[in-house]
């Protein structure tokens, strides 16, 4: 019974059509990655021959941009999606460097607090913008009418996969 289920016109087009999405969304992830890389490739190269520093301390200093009094440090790993093992060194150097601090909380002395300093925000605002005008130029050839379309698409599959993830931690 289940054979001849299998084989029937619309069991063939469901598995056709379920072919068909699979490569869809294959597709739309590989070229979600290969724009990611592009521009994160040149993006990287950017920071390095002109400022001699890293996007993820570029990274850092962008998330303690947007806090002015500071951030916990537990915080970080998770804005940058990263573990704090890797971030340690980063904010080590940062530190090293007179872009942050790092002191101890007034409430628990565990607890470390983040900060940006003058010369950092200063540095971190001047890089900004250099990374704004590299984007801009990377993106040029995009026509600017389809742009908007493309974010509202984008944010579409974003959220599309967070429900995704959200209903399988649920069951």
């Amino acid at each position: 019974m289940a054979l001849a289920k299998e084989s029937s016109p619309a069991s063939s087009r469901n598995a056709a059509d379920a072919e068909t999405e699979y490569r869809a969304q294959t597709r739309l992830w590989l070229r979600l990655l290969a724009c990611t890389t592009l521009i994160e490739g040149e993006l990287r190269r950017r920071f390095r021959e002109e400022y001699d520093f890293t996007m993820p301390r570029f990274d850092v200093l962008a998330q303690l941009d947007r806090e002015p009094s500071g951030l916990v440090l537990g915080e970080l790993p998770k804005r940058l999606m990263v573990s704090a093992g890797n971030l340690t060194p980063i904010v080590d150097r940062l530190v090293e460097d007179g872009y942050i601090t790092r002191t101890p909380s007034n409430l628990d002395r565990r607890v470390q607090i983040v900060c940006m300093t003058v010369e950092g925000r200063k540095t971190f605002r001047r890089m900004a913008k250099s990374h704004g005008a590299w984007l801009a130029e990377l993106l040029a050839e995009f026509p600017m009418d389809r742009l908007d379309g493309l974010v509202g698409a984008l944010d579409d599959v974003k959220s599309a996969v967070r429900d995704a993830l959200q209903h399988r931690e649920r069951t």
